[in-house]
């Protein structure tokens, strides 16, 4: 069976492109954030999963306010990039993993996931700059599955019900018929509204909590409604959701117990609070 070993969350923000593609990383704006990665990729280094699967949110690319999906699962053989322009100008195709991508479907639809299977999808900054950060250097060594969960309009799915998601995905990794290694990826947040009257609105207090408890109690978040997170966060900020999905995936297999490789927080980053975070699977 596939191996489940660990999970990984960043923040997605178009601007991250725009450093990378100008070679801005050293620059004072920017270095606090960009020391974060190199421990991650460290760890992707020694740990060389084979597969990813990323917990993201599209951004009015596959998917407009007149069709919706709550859950969406990507099932092509590769995956286009065709962001909205402000990231990196050019970015190869990422790889399907088409066997697991089916698994995951089929599994999720037994446990009552009713999931928009896509066997077309394009991509944006929100899976591809993640694996940039990750692999800064050269192709991507590794195959995905992206698994996009609604952050934009309401009814958003709750925090609960996506740490539901995040498990059934998880005990799908672990049933899949493979030798490869897998990592789940949560792309996303942290707090963060970019309109409207709390345009620029950073909760760090609730950041950093969220943050500690995904390490010993990753149901803590799942307390809270959407609209009291969307409080807590910014209107943007619900793309903590994506963080639980993650975390949901790692709490299967006989236990929910992790251990912290690196994170790091950073504020602001265009008007965000960023972070990263690598879990291992005890």
């Amino acid at each position: 069976m596939a191996q489940l070993i660990g999970g990984l969350g960043t923040s997605h923000i178009p601007a991250i492109g725009n450093a990378i593609h100008k070679g801005l990383q050293q620059e004072p704006y920017w270095k606090p954030f960009f020391d974060g990665f190199p421990p991650v990729q460290q760890w992707l280094n020694a740990k060389k999963p084979d597969v990813m699967v990323i917990f993201y949110n599209d951004h009015g690319l596959n998917f407009f306010l007149d069709k919706m999906p709550t859950f969406a699962v990507g099932a092509a053989p590769q995956y286009v990039n065709s962001d909205e322009g402000w990231g990196i100008p050019s970015l190869e195709p990422l790889r399907g993993e088409v066997d697991l991508s089916w698994h995951l479907i089929n599994e999720l639809i037994a446990k009552e996931f009713d999931v928009v299977t896509c066997q077309e999808m394009l991509v944006d900054h929100a899976c591809s700059l993640p694996l940039k950060l990750f692999y800064p250097e050269g192709n991507y060594p590794v195959t995905v599955v992206p698994v996009c969960i609604n952050t934009v309009q309401f009814p958003l799915p709750s925090a609960k019900r996506c740490y539901a998601l995040g498990k059934a995905v998880g005990e799908a990794i672990r049933s899949w018929d493979s030798s490869k290694k897998v990592a789940v990826l949560a792309s996303g947040g942290l707090s963060h509204q970019l309109d409207g009257e709390r345009a620029g609105f950073i909760n760090k207090a609730f950041d950093l909590q969220f943050l500690d408890s995904l390490d010993t109690n990753p149901e803590w978040a799942t307390q809270f409604s959407v609209h009291e997170l969307v409080e807590k966060t910014g209107t943007q900020g619900v793309e903590l959701l994506m963080w639980l999905a993650m975390r949901g995936a790692l709490a299967t297999g006989g236990g929910s117990s992790v251990k912290r490789v690196t994170s790091n927080y950073h504020i602001p980053i265009s008007n965000t609070a960023t972070a990263v975070l690598a879990l291992e699977t005890a």
